[in-house]
């Protein structure tokens, strides 16, 4: 029996003896309350440790918590106060000494153990008879120290049943008030917590069903150059808000379950509509939570990042996911799978599960898988070429599951999240494929709105011009600053469609299959060897304007025609797969009636590697038999003289050759050289087509010439603009030449 139960056996003098332990300081409530408690603790080492004596000390005010709970159930207001007043006391005396407490406590279970075998040795002395030691002047004597210390206090039962009495006041009042007006007031309190999730519900089903999908088809355009997607985070926080609304909601819901706890009546609106309130919002929240997981960054190689979704077996790529609901208890929570579909088998080498978390994607609750290969399996009936489709117009999808477990802060959800699928890719095995695989890329984007329609180029459809023209306009402006004008539009809708389409549909074939224009080489293989030779070669001059680029042979000849002699624009041929570019520039005969127009042999990424186009036209010649070279080029289209459009590209001064000096190759190694391009003509051209004189034939004419001959000689072989100087520069040159061979000095 416990210590506490075997004092309360003793004789009367022996509980006055107990009753003289306790007083205001730690009174004998406490000990009748907590008795159990208080004898299992061992307070002699507690007296010795000031943390665990704080310890201890407030897990006896919890305890008196705890009495104070179960008196408020009983509605017992007595000893609720008693109870207050107790921990209070005990809060002003041993908060600050919490030892001195445990001390105390320490000393009386002593001593009452002390009473106890006094008592215990007194009732086994020969002197005693049984009926002595356990006679009813002991039963009597208990009794009156229970009546003493209140356990049967007749003054208590009486407030206790003045207190029934007002409670069942207050009740019958609360009662008439909620038949009254109360009833009406939590009726209001349901409907409008049913109200707040029918809006819930409706701007759920807005999210699910339209945003949602209209975020993922800008995703689709951005991935080929359009308009950047950057509306991810201001969808983060749609979904983000609507699921604080529902838990709110389901914090309303816990409240009024307490509210019910405490007082309900018959047909209580709590009690009928709390379980169809919970369960709802718990399934919207679920639906919500299932649709929240999207693939934020679509798969690619770092090496080509404006080529996502085309992916080479055995190069590393990256993917990146989102969970659209950004709440801290499911950080950690989530992990991700990922995984390719069956179509083709491949093994996805490296890390493919992910724990999503918010560290690692400035906040957002992310996962990023950074070094994905893909590896086909070999083995019978799994080759590429097996089905009725080429490795390029072949479409795949990696899908990522994932299961949310979660049991805290008011929430039990085990949940199978709707798995996210990444936009199809195409898987090549060799680099040399990427061209094809980016068009089939193109195509499948830029056509259909379904998320994964991996049979699309068993039957794909016709593209309209005003589709693809913009989508072509987006190959440039993605990897330059600069996308495709109306003019150069059209004379690309002119090269695909020609005069027998009205209608400007394009097909699949004829763009990435069908040579163009009678040439060996599809029309996308076309453009995409001129991205290459912009990206490599020329993409200063095509990010300021220099390049005309896309223009006919004919709108060539019409926008030249009333030009300046030596005006000239820079286009892209149309007979090189690889990609190459030309000029035209435009002369007058003696007459100055018919333009005559000359383009120069298109140059290559192989000669644009060994010199700049900039250095060409600076330093490109046309010469003809026994003349002197000279550069034909003077103005670019509209009238830009050629060193202004071009000087900023020109070597530097400390960049330029160095005057050459005769030395002995022993010592000096190699002589310096330049690269220039020159066209050979035939001597009538040069004869019957002047150039108009321009500042660089003055200075020229000033190497040779004294300044005060200048006139003269310009009057002599000037004699008319059609006439031009370029003839007397290279008669002068040529003079001027032959005098220093018999060693005559210039006369400058």
């Amino acid at each position: 029996m416990a210590q506490w139960g075997q004092l309360q056996m003793l004789d009367s003098k022996y509980l006055e003896q107990v009753d003289q332990l306790y007083d205001d300081s730690f009174p004998m409530d406490i000990r009748q309350y907590l008795s159990k408690w208080i004898e299992s603790i061992d307070w002699d080492t507690v007296a010795m440790q000031d943390s665990l004596a704080t310890v201890r000390f407030h897990d006896l005010l919890a305890q008196l918590d705890d009495q104070h709970s179960r008196f408020a159930l009983e509605n017992n207001f007595l000893l609720q106060h008693n109870i207050r007043k107790i921990k209070r006391n005990l809060q002003d005396r041993f908060q600050e000494d919490p030892v001195h407490m445990a001390m105390i406590i320490s000393r009386n279970l002593k001593e009452e153990l002390k009473i106890l075998e006094i008592a215990k040795n007194e009732a086994h002395s020969p002197g005693k008879t049984i009926t002595q030691r356990v006679g009813p002047s002991s039963r009597l004597a208990r009794l009156c120290w229970k009546i003493s210390n209140g356990l049967f206090d007749y003054q208590v039962v009486d407030q206790n049943i003045k207190n029934v009495e007002d409670l069942q006041d207050e009740y019958d009042f609360k009662v008439n008030t909620l038949k009254n007006r109360g009833e009406e007031i939590v009726q209001d309190a349901v409907l409008g917590l049913n109200e707040l999730l029918n809006v819930t519900q409706a701007l759920l089903a807005e999210l699910i069903s339209e945003e949602l999908p209209d975020w993922k088809q800008r995703q689709k355009i951005a991935c080929i150059g359009g308009p950047p997607n950057a509306c991810v985070d201001q969808l983060q926080n749609w979904f983000t808000a609507v699921a604080e609304s529902l838990q709110q909601v389901r914090q309303h819901l816990k409240k009024l379950q307490e509210l019910e706890q405490k007082f309900t009546y018959e047909n209580d609106p709590i009690t009928l509509k709390k379980a169809y309130l919970e369960g709802r919002a718990l399934e919207l929240l679920k639906n919500l939570l299932s649709n929240s997981l999207v693939v934020e960054r679509q798969p690619c190689m770092p090496t080509h990042p404006q080529r996502p979704l085309v992916l080479k077996t055995g190069v590393q790529f990256t993917v990146k996911l989102r969970f659209l609901v950004k709440l801290q208890e499911f950080n950690y929570q989530l992990k991700v799978k990922a995984l390719f579909d069956k179509f083709r088998r491949f093994n996805i080498l490296g890390t493919n599960t992910k724990v999503m978390n918010m560290e690692e994607s400035n906040g957002s609750l992310a996962a990023e898988f950074r070094h994905l290969q893909l590896k086909e399996q070999k083995g019978p009936g799994n080759r590429t070429n097996d089905g009725p489709l080429i490795v390029t117009e072949e479409l795949h999808s990696l899908s990522f599951e994932s299961e949310l477990q979660l049991n805290q802060s008011g929430l039990d959800i085990k949940l199978e999240v709707r798995p996210a699928i990444s936009l199809p890719v195409v898987v090549i095995s060799n680099v040399c494929q990427l061209p094809s695989g980016w068009a089939s890329i193109l195509w499948y984007n830029m056509l259909t709105t379904e998320p994964k329609n991996l049979k699309f180029f068993l039957s794909p459809p016709a593209a309209k011009w005003s589709q693809l023209s913009e989508v072509l306009s987006w190959q440039f402006s993605s990897v330059t600053k600069r996308g495709l004008n109306q003019e150069q539009l059209n004379m690309l809708a002119d090269k695909l469609l020609g005069e027998t389409n009205p209608e400007g549909l394009i097909p699949w074939t004829k763009f990435c299959k069908q040579s163009a224009n009678e040439k060996a080489f599809p029309f996308w293989l076309w453009i995409e060897g001129i991205l290459d030779l912009i990206k490599r070669h020329l993409l200063s001059l095509w990010n300021d304007g220099c390049i005309m680029g896309f223009i006919s042979k004919e709108r060539e000849k019409a926008l030249l025609t009333d030009k300046c002699p030596g005006t000239f624009l820079l286009r892209f041929s149309e007979s090189s797969r690889e990609g190459a570019i030309t000029f035209t520039w435009i002369e007058h005969d003696v007459h100055g009636n018919t333009p005559v127009f000359h383009s120069v042999e298109p140059y290559t990424k192989k000669e644009l590697s060994a010199v700049s186009l900039p250095d060409i036209i600076r330093t490109y010649k046309v010469m003809a038999a026994e003349n002197i070279p000279e550069n034909p080029l003077r103005f670019l289209y509209p009238n830009i003289p050629k060193d202004k459009a071009f000087g900023k590209y020109y070597p530097k001064p400390s960049e330029a050759a160095e005057p050459m000096e005769f030395e002995d190759t022993d010592k000096t190694g190699y002589m310096k050289t330049e690269l220039i391009s020159v066209s050979e003509v035939h001597p009538s051209r040069l004869q019957d087509n002047m150039m108009p004189m321009s500042p660089d034939d003055y200075k020229a004419l000033e190497q040779y010439v004294s300044p005060r001959d200048i006139d003269a000689v310009v009057s002599q072989h000037c004699l008319n603009y059609k006439f031009g100087i370029s003839r007397a520069v290279v008669k002068l040159q040529k003079s001027t030449t032959q005098t220093r061979n018999e060693g005559c000095s210039p006369s400058k």
